[in-house]
């Protein structure tokens, strides 16, 4: 397997005190569609900084396409575009004034930078918007001219930093969209605390937390961890009803059933019971006792509850840890035990 991203032990310490990045270790395929998940916090824009040699790591080593990162990497730089989070853009510029002067800066001729940010602003749907200055533009029509911006070079890996925050369901959708078709014939990583945009576009996701990379690799390896597989069922009934179906369907074998929002019947199945079977015998169930089934889903929220589980393993081990040290020390000594 090619590798885009490759870091070892990559850590950064800020002030010697603050951990924002922990020994992490990852590699993200080439040509995939990387989620780098986690709650606000977790150390996802240091990693980013990182990797484009703004920041300098502590310790450990960060790689792109085999070559070292770092702040005098300038070619590594080149092969990179990167979308801050909400990015501040010179106000006093019109869209065409800033990506050609950035396509100057990145030195590629006028025979190619000139079609280049015409076909940029028609993609990213802000040829309808040449003639304004940026102070006047929204957040998404930002957000737009940001990505644009990350594209103006043709780079072959795109880092893009919260791409939908503050973003209307329409710039949201769109973006998602464009993430979707960047990841065609480039690697993209997409950091983000939104576990639904993850599941929309991602084939690979980190999860960090703390600073920590806590699960790497297939979006499908992360909610397999899931301990069940689960069904909803939407019905239409009486409740008395609902609830001695729920009881029925709860004694199946392998099975545990409860009802959420009055209406919905989840139905989690152990895996050594396939879904199919348990679907069978709970819809069979359903008929007899004259429901009406509105909506079946399957898998909903697998990401969801595959990242809390995450969440709850890693800090669980963190508190074991904690309570294995007291204890060794209350062994050894009845006083207060040391930090």
């Amino acid at each position: 397997m090619e590798t885009a991203v490759r870091t070892e032990h990559l850590t950064k310490v800020y002030a010697g005190r603050v951990i924002a990045v922990n020994d992490m270790t990852l590699q993200v395929p080439r040509g995939s569609i990387y989620g780098l998940l986690g709650p606000n916090g977790a150390g996802k824009t240091t990693t980013l900084r990182l990797l484009l040699g703004l920041q300098r790591a502590t310790a450990g080593s960060a790689e792109i396409f085999g070559r070292s990162c770092g702040p005098n990497a300038v070619e590594v730089r080149r092969s990179i575009g990167y979308l801050p989070t909400n990015p501040k853009l010179p106000g006093n510029l019109r869209p065409v004034e800033y990506l050609d002067l950035l396509g100057q800066l990145c030195r590629l001729p006028p025979e190619i930078r000139k079609p280049r940010l015409t076909s940029l602003l028609r993609a990213v749907g802000l040829l309808g918007a040449t003639d304004q200055r940026i102070k006047t533009f929204s957040t998404g029509m930002n957000t737009r001219l940001g990505i644009a911006a990350s594209l103006i070079a043709d780079p072959p890996l795109l880092l893009w930093d919260e791409p939908t925050a503050g973003l209307d369901p329409s710039a949201r959708r769109f973006t998602l969209d464009l993430i979707r078709e960047m990841g065609k014939n480039r690697t993209v990583v997409v950091a983000t605390h939104i576990l639904g945009d993850i599941d929309q576009i991602c084939d690979h996701v980190g999860v960090m937390h703390e600073g920590r990379m806590i699960f790497s690799g297939k979006m499908r390896k992360m909610k397999q961890r899931l301990q069940c597989d689960g069904i909803s069922l939407e019905l239409d009934g009486d409740d008395d009803v609902l609830q001695r179906l729920t009881g029925q369907i709860a004694e199946l074998d392998g099975v545990d059933a409860c009802t959420r929002n009055g209406n919905t019947l989840l139905v989690r199945t152990s895996a050594a019971r396939g879904r199919a079977a348990v679907l069978a015998a709970a819809l069979k169930l359903v008929d007899s006792h004259g429901l009406a089934l509105q909506t079946i889903y399957s898998g909903q929220n697998e990401t969801e509850n595959a990242y809390l589980q995450l969440l709850q393993e890693d800090k669980a081990h963190g508190f074991n840890r904690f309570d294995f040290n007291t204890q060794d020390a209350a062994d050894a000594d009845d006083g207060p035990v040391s930090p």
